[in-house]
């Protein structure tokens, strides 16, 4: 049986990951990373720990022709929408429905955790690719993302420094699914990430947030207490329009 993990860098994936090699086995599961060219620089240690719990390396793959997710934006003349991203929909849908023709796999496994709206979005996504034959190993333990951390912690590894500053998934630094507050706190976290943004947002003539270009958002402005953007995990790829 060929298993691939899909594993996006954050702790629901990893403890997902852990799960699935230990019940399939080590020969039989392969880790596939989509690289966006934008995360936290802190990944590389947080990978480096993973490949030693896994015992096995994490097979990354880019997208040819894309240096980073500002790459795609120049190239595509777009930034965001109510029905996705290009960053996404390039650097991780493609990617992915390449690897799946390129390679040979029984399942699919996925990080969705054990929560009332997880387990909601884990039965529409198997109604409607049925053909990934998916796996939810949290979501059949009854894990969810705090027993997750609890066991990152067990393992002696240590969270990835964009939940250590009070994001809520490892997302690339600057995500632009991330509403005012997010970035109002990008702002005050990573300057340089919010004034790069800011600069691609004139330079294309669109915006990550609803018509509100970043040089213009108010400090002040969005829920500031607790920044809050969606995980870009594989779900959410399949969710974008091809």
């Amino acid at each position: 049986m060929r298993i691939v993990s899909w594993f996006s860098g954050g702790v629901t994936s990893t403890i997902a990951t852990m799960l699935a090699l230990d019940e399939y086995g080590r020969d039989n599961v392969e880790i596939v990373f989509f690289e966006t060219g934008s995360h936290h620089e802190d990944n590389e240690r947080f990978f480096a720990d993973c490949e030693r719990l896994f015992g096995k390396p994490i097979t990354t793959v880019m997208k040819d022709g894309f240096t980073d997710i500002h790459s795609v934006f120049h190239k595509e003349r777009f930034i965001n929408s109510p029905f996705g991203a290009p960053c996404t929909r390039i650097l991780k849908k493609k990617v992915r429905q390449e690897w799946e023709d390129a390679n040979e796999w029984d399942h699919q496994v996925f990080g969705f955790e054990d929560s009332p709206r997880e387990v909601m979005r884990a039965e529409r996504f198997e109604k409607e690719y049925p053909y990934t034959r998916p796996l939810f190993p949290l979501i059949e333990r009854g894990l969810d993302k705090e027993r997750c951390i609890t066991m990152l912690g067990e393992f002696g590894i240590e969270l990835p420094m964009m939940y250590r500053l009070g994001y809520a998934n490892n997302n690339c630094v600057g995500c632009v699914k991330g509403g005012m507050g997010y970035w109002n706190k990008i702002r005050r976290d990573f300057p340089d990430v919010f004034a790069l943004m800011a600069k691609t947002e004139r330079e294309i003539g669109a915006t990550c947030i609803g018509g509100v270009f970043l040089d213009e958002l108010d400090p002040e402005r969005g829920r500031m207490s607790k920044p809050y953007v969606e995980s870009c995990g594989i779900f959410c790829e399949m969710e974008v329009t091809p």
